[in-house]
């Protein structure tokens, strides 16, 4: 299966409370790994951990994964550059953020119009 190139490829994320280190690894097109690499290298991304360490990420972590995603591998950054830009160095960064927080509720709306059509 090829991963997808960027966060227009990625699916929906469901209507749901809290997700799984799998379901987020495929939500995100990232390996459970790599999801808990980066929360010790991104200090906004603290999913919830449950019974035996076992870890439950809300929508907001999902779409930060998203965002970390896009910076790396879509954008060329660092891992630093990245943890610069999500600390919300520089106004831009915020913008940036915002942007695509709406770009992702116009998405999930204009999915709950289409079921509502039906």
């Amino acid at each position: 299966m090829l991963e997808p190139s960027n966060n227009d490829e990625l699916p929906v994320i469901p209507g749901k409370r809290y997700f799984t280190i799998g379901e987020v690894s495929e939500l995100c097109a990232v390996k459970p790994h790599v999801l808990r690499y980066w929360e010790q290298e991104f200090p906004q991304l603290k999913p919830v951990k449950r019974r035996g360490n076992r870890r439950y990420y809300q929508r907001q972590d999902v779409l930060t994964i998203r965002q970390i995603r896009s910076l790396l591998y879509d954008q060329g950054f660092t891992i630093g550059g990245a943890r610069q830009q999500m600390s919300g160095d520089g106004a831009k960064s915020e913008i940036s953020n915002f942007d695509s927080l709406v770009d992702q509720m116009i998405q999930d709306l204009e999915e709950v119009l289409a079921v509502l059509k039906t």
